[in-house]
């Protein structure tokens, strides 16, 4: 009796869910049909004798299994892709360094550390979440990628395929308001005085509205504006309508809005990472990259 077999396009499903979080995404992403999706997971998991992937309330998390797949199949999947490559031009170099940043490090350092890249250096740019982005390097999607952990920092978890994480900065969240507010000629507020505030902010990977609110508020925050774009953010900030909380240093210097250090307990710190797979052939310009971001952020 003929056994299943892993075949390529079922691989691509599998990186597809584990970058994305769920089958719905992955469909969108490879321009398939979700029943498609589900279709070769099927095949998949019969091909592997054992369950890929944990379905739960917001997406679905790969299983050991899968994750143990997965790390087999971003080698497989780069190596079919380098052939592909090679055999439509051998003397072509390299396709492009593929790097995710959150919307912060987009608006801060990393332009400046891509403008500082020799010319050969090409470079693609996603933007995400850290839990998006993290995803996206397990599943080999990006080469790079510039997230950012809050405090208590903890260490790297112990998924497959493991990470290299580089630390490229670290500091205290602060709070952005306009320029005509109360508080702008002020450098430091204390938490007390942000309980009452308008707050603008985005959404989590799970749906909530969190990602902008200061976390250590006493009450409920009140949050009027939601926006998924950080220059929205930042401008619905200079109107005077919200204020949101920022890593300090990662605002857009040609912004008007007044950052302010927040002054009492829980301390809010921000670490801001630089992820890579530390399994895989890698990409020839990623360190020339990681090195420009290393620069950037010092």
């Amino acid at each position: 009796m003929r056994m299943a077999e892993f075949t390529p396009a079922g691989l691509r499903v599998l990186r597809a869910v584990a970058a994305t979080g769920s089958l719905t995404a992955a469909a969108a992403s490879l321009g398939y049909t979700q029943s498609a999706v589900s279709r070769q997971m099927a095949a998949l998991e019969a091909a592997a004798g054992h369950a890929l992937v944990e379905r739960r309330r917001h997406g679905v998390l790969l299983t050991g299994a899968g994750r143990m797949l997965l790390r087999r199949a971003v080698r497989v999947l780069d190596e079919l892709d380098d052939a592909v490559a090679e055999l439509a031009d051998p003397s072509a170099p390299a396709g492009p360094v593929r790097l995710g940043a959150f919307p912060a490090a987009l608006a801060g350092a990393v332009p400046a550390a891509l403008a500082s890249l020799p010319a050969g250096v090409v470079v693609t740019v996603r933007e995400g979440t850290t839990p998006t982005l993290v995803r996206a390097v397990r599943a080999g999607t990006v080469d790079l990628a510039v997230v950012a952990q809050a405090a208590p920092f903890r260490p790297p978890d112990a998924e497959s395929p493991p990470l290299r994480l580089t630390r490229l900065r670290e500091g205290e969240l602060h709070v952005a308001v306009g320029p005509d507010h109360p508080l702008a000629g002020r450098d430091a507020v204390e938490v007390a005085e942000l309980e009452h505030e308008v707050w603008v902010t985005s959404r989590s990977d799970a749906g909530d509205a969190l990602l902008g609110a200061w976390p250590g508020l006493r009450e409920r925050p009140d949050v009027r504006y939601v926006v998924r774009d950080w220059l929205a953010k930042i401008r619905l900030v200079e109107a005077g309508l919200a204020v949101t909380t920022v890593p300090g240093d990662l605002v857009d210097r040609a912004s008007r809005v007044r950052v302010l250090a927040v002054r009492g307990e829980p301390r809010e710190a921000r670490r801001v990472l630089l992820a890579r797979r530390q399994d895989g052939p890698g990409h020839p310009g990623a360190d020339a990259v990681a090195a420009a971001l290393r620069r950037a952020f010092a």
